[in-house]
């Protein structure tokens, strides 16, 4: 069976996109949502800053080592048909992933705001100076394809930065965007430099969090559930999760 694994974005959570997941695995797929440890919605001792951009994809790598290895049931799993759905940071995550060289440099040259992404370190860093790095960021190459909605894109704007990406992509971006560091104009711009052509879809009225799951009545006030006027969250995300389940299935194969 091929396996899917599931990123969320910051401050989110493993069922931020449970009806996806539910859609994957419906339609005979393994599928895999993390917490990103101490960067999640119940702790984000250690959400904030380069380390946490840096120990996302380390996060993916183990949870498919423990996949093929250490699961009960790891011999159902093919492991040469694996896949990776990443939403925001979970974006930027799918994306180093898959052989991208974030540049950091781009990241908010102060701190904002207390969920301003590498902040900490960006400020110690001169204008213009690239924050130091590991000598290698976390590549998987037993990742065959991917879905990334939105994601954190400022740190790939350029060809370089994107050059090793050549896996199949199929990359959403909001119309309206509003945060998550995935403005429409740099999800655009990624489109743009990826070597290979990616399957770009822009959601036409939708804002960042328009990709999360849907919510229950009792909380449609909440910041995550408010969408634009007239952009109906149900129907989208049933057409939605119909494109990512057929991408998956045409790249898949065995």
């Amino acid at each position: 069976m091929p396996l899917v694994i599931l990123s969320h974005g910051y401050g989110g959570w493993y069922l931020g996109h449970h009806d996806t997941a539910e859609a994957l695995a419906d339609s005979g797929v393994v599928v895999v949502a993390i917490n990103h440890p101490h960067a999640n919605y119940a702790d984000m001792s250690r959400a904030n800053g380069l380390s946490a951009l840096i120990g996302r994809p380390v996060d993916i790598k183990r949870t498919i080592d423990f996949m093929l290895t250490d699961f009960p049931d790891s011999a159902k799993i093919h492991p040469q048909r694996i896949g990776f759905y990443g939403f925001s940071q979970g974006g930027y995550t799918g994306l180093v992933l898959a052989g991208a060289n974030p540049d950091f440099s781009k990241l908010p040259p102060r701190c904002a705001g207390p969920k301003a992404v590498g902040c900490p370190q960006v400020n110690q860093a001169r204008p213009q100076q690239q924050p130091p790095l590991p000598q290698t960021l976390t590549h998987d190459p037993r990742i065959r394809a991917m879905v990334v909605a939105d994601p954190l894109s400022i740190v790939f704007q350029t060809t370089d930065s994107v050059r090793d990406v050549t896996i199949p992509l199929q990359l959403w971006g909001s119309e309206l965007g509003g945060g998550g560091g995935a403005s429409p104009e740099d999800v655009a711009t990624l489109a743009r430099v990826l070597p290979e052509k990616p399957d770009f879809r822009i959601v036409t009225n939708a804002v960042h969090l328009s990709f999360l799951t849907m919510c229950p009545k009792t909380q449609l006030s909440s910041e995550v559930c408010i969408d634009a006027p007239g952009f109906d969250r149900a129907a989208f995300h049933r057409e939605f999760n119909a494109e990512v389940v057929a991408f998956f299935r045409r790249n898949l194969r065995e």
